[in-house]
């Protein structure tokens, strides 16, 4: 199966500070992209993995395909990213100097093209001082991406036509 993509659906990335946004064609490497927020004053890295379930509504999905509008979609990561960190507070019983940031980094990768049943999608990992932090910002990045990153997915079943399979808003 040979799958060509449009010229505005390609590789991209993004870095802001110490945080990164991801677009890529290659396997998500999560051990990797775990790396990549690290750092000795965190005390806490929340992580999300988003992966292509084997089903939806009744139906065996087969694979996932996802294209992007490229040039725009890194830079509305790379806006949610910047959100992130202005956003999300210290929790009140973590009182610190204004000078520790609630948030100490971010990288949120997301898969373009096929990805099968099984492997991600999308990762989402934040590095914190403290665990709540941490959690909140990768929800609110995570819901985000979901309602705003110009990125489409294809949804393939098992015994329907491909030619059938429909693009749809990558929301859910």
């Amino acid at each position: 199966m040979t799958t060509s993509y449009p010229s505005t659906s390609v590789g991209a990335r993004e870095e802001v500070g110490k945080s990164v946004c991801v677009l890529s064609y290659k396997s998500l490497e999560i051990d990797e992209i775990i790396k990549s927020v690290s750092d000795d004053g965190a005390g806490a890295t929340a992580l999300f993995i988003g992966t292509t379930r084997n089903s939806y509504q009744g139906k065996v999905v087969t694979r996932l395909e996802y294209q992007a509008y490229s040039k725009l979609a890194i830079k509305t990561m790379t806006d949610i990213i910047r959100t992130a960190h202005q956003s999300v507070t210290r929790s009140t019983h973590h009182l610190a100097p204004a000078a520790v940031p609630s948030i100490i980094s971010c990288a949120v990768h997301h898969r373009l093209g096929t990805v099968p049943v099984g492997e991600p999608s999308i990762v989402i990992a934040v590095s914190s001082p403290h665990r709540k932090e941490a959690f909140v910002a990768c929800e609110q990045i995570l819901e985000e991406v979901k309602q705003k990153v110009q990125i489409w997915k294809r949804e393939y079943y098992e015994g329907e036509k491909e030619e059938e399979a429909e693009w749809k808003a990558n929301s859910g």
